[in-house]
């Protein structure tokens, strides 16, 4: 699996610099920051936190540097329990488990973010960015109330919004529903 990590890199890099961070049973993909100067934080958040210390090294990663797991993966993708998908970083509730669905990608999907009413996600927990990060233009998903890096959001998800959230496992904690 290494050796084709190794291969793929190049092609999904375009040629810029992103490196593998190798774990006991992972592999990371970090990606370079949108270098767009306008895009700074659109949140307020503490940053007197030392997230390296908060997070594992899989989440930092992920969450504060941009970076994606590897697909397939992530302990969520066939999570099928009912609750409430909360940010790693903050505890702020992303994702309710019925909007999950299996996309066949590799990564948890979502077709709706909680806090959504039809289109209108201003009282969501997610802000949505461009990012051209990988040569193309995507929209990066990141959580409104800490900034961290969640995934990604496209349009080719299915009914009734069309969205498909493609969320990282390690961006998330599970907190099952009480009865």
């Amino acid at each position: 699996m290494s050796r084709f990590l190794l291969r793929f890199i190049p092609l999904i890099s375009n040629g810029t610099a992103t490196k593998l961070v190798f774990s006991k049973k992972r592999f990371i993909l970090i990606r370079p920051l949108c270098t767009t100067a306008d895009l700074l934080s659109l949140t307020r958040y503490d940053e007197s936190i030392d997230w390296q210390k908060k997070l594992t090294p899989e989440q930092y990663v992920v969450t504060r540097e941009k970076g994606t797991e590897v697909p397939f993966s992530g302990i969520y993708l066939n999570h099928s329990e009912v609750g409430m998908y909360h940010c790693v970083c903050c505890d702020a509730p992303l994702f309710r488990s019925e909007s999950k669905y299996d996309s066949g990608t590799g990564w948890p999907s979502f077709f709706e973010a909680h806090g959504t009413w039809e289109r209108d996600e201003s009282r969501s927990s997610i802000v949505r960015r461009p990012d051209n990060s990988l040569g193309s233009i995507g929209t990066e998903v990141l959580c409104k109330q800490c900034d961290a890096h969640l995934g990604h959001v496209f349009d080719d998800g299915p009914d009734p919004t069309g969205q498909r959230f493609c969320i990282n496992s390690v961006a998330l904690n599970f907190k099952p529903r009480e009865n």
